[in-house]
């Protein structure tokens, strides 16, 4: 039964005591204290367990969404920008529904909506699962009476229509005689500030990411054991402390060490960055130039792959090339990794050497 205490602040404090189990709460109104003490103790009848006030009181799955902003924050794990991104999407679209009105049929809605105005497959698997986290946290660290089970039908819906699924691997690697063309190109505009042909051999000879390249400096540099250390690398379990050490060699038909000397003979200001300039704007330059030498579907990304495919066609093992690009295991490297056969040639001869 519910007992009620008129605090000397005006405010009133109710007792719930049921079926061996004890909770508490205050209110400013004894009314609001009257109907959550009838709440909880109906769910304690149903064997849950009381939600405090604060949570009782969310009706909306948006203020679902910002519970769950507010507590990652509260532990330090803020959402970064592609999860907030995600966030932010989920509710514009579904921040005004009603928790019970989120059901199977809700879903499959918002899936078809989604898939119409451009998302993938693999994209609006993300959207779902972000959902299920969210209601999974309310259910689980709250303890609010919402269901995930509708989310997994929903999921298998969206699958048997072909929205929700594995994106296609790409297998573009771009050839020698475009890379050629698009240093070419960049080392003859005197207008562009950045240094995008050695931006791009460097992608190639190190396969590190486009945004990884702008960030690294110069007090990372290990002259004598020629290591660099890329901080926070991007991991999908590990979003910050992922430092990792990797090699400056020749290995991949580009010198990373020449090239990172190149841009020490040219450095002229404080910046510690080895290559300060906005990853953004080195990426506008790329497909612009692809454009300009209509070189169709290559991404500054697949240089990454590019890099990583060439460390194996040297010879490397799936562990030597990992301590390269970070990859964690096999299945996360293999989808970067589109050998030539022609590299077999290769192989075969320095093995008989």
């Amino acid at each position: 039964m519910a007992t009620y205490t008129k605090l000397s602040s005006g405010s009133w404090r109710v007792q719930v005591r049921r079926k061996g189990r004890y909770v508490s709460e205050t209110f400013l109104r004894r009314d609001d204290a009257r109907r959550w003490a009838t709440d909880a103790e109906r769910q304690v009848d149903r064997g849950e367990t009381p939600t405090k006030s604060r949570t009782a009181r969310l009706k909306t799955f948006g203020e679902l969404i910002d519970l769950h902003i507010d507590d990652m924050c509260d532990v330090g794990k803020s959402p970064l920008r592609s999860k907030a991104a995600t966030l932010d999407m989920l509710q514009r679209h579904l921040g005004k529904c009603n928790m019970a009105a989120l059901d199977r049929e809700r879903l499959i809605r918002f899936g078809r909506d989604r898939a119409a105005q451009g998302a993938g497959p693999v994209t609006l698997g993300i959207d779902i699962g972000l959902i299920k986290l969210i209601l999974s946290h309310a259910a689980a660290v709250h303890g609010l009476p919402v269901k995930v089970e509708p989310v997994d039908l929903a999921r298998i819906a969206l699958k048997r229509l072909g929205l929700v699924g594995k994106g296609h691997e790409r297998d573009r690697r771009p050839t020698q005689d475009e890379l050629d063309r698009l240093t070419a190109r960049f080392d003859a505009n005197p207008r562009q500030a950045a240094p995008v042909s050695q931006i791009i051999r460097f992608a190639v000879a190190t396969a590190m990411r486009q945004e990884e390249i702008c960030k690294v400096r110069w007090s990372d540099l290990e002259i004598r054991t020629r290591m660099l250390l890329i901080r926070d690398r991007k991991d999908p379990r590990n979003k910050k402390g992922n430092n990792q050490r990797i090699p400056l060699f020749a290995a991949t038909g580009y010198d990373a060490w020449a090239i990172v000397e190149e841009q020490r003979a040219k450095r002229s200001n404080d910046d510690d960055r080895i290559f300060p300039f906005n990853h953004r704007s080195v990426g506008t330059a790329f497909r612009r130039g692809c454009a300009d030498l209509d070189i169709n579907d290559l991404h500054f990304h697949d240089l990454r792959h590019e890099g990583t495919s060439r460390l194996f066609e040297a010879g490397f093992t799936i562990e030597q090339v990992a301590l390269v690009t970070g990859h964690k295991d096999w299945k996360m490297l293999k989808r970067y990794t589109h050998l030539k056969p022609e590299a077999l040639h290769a192989l075969s001869a320095a093995r008989a050497a």
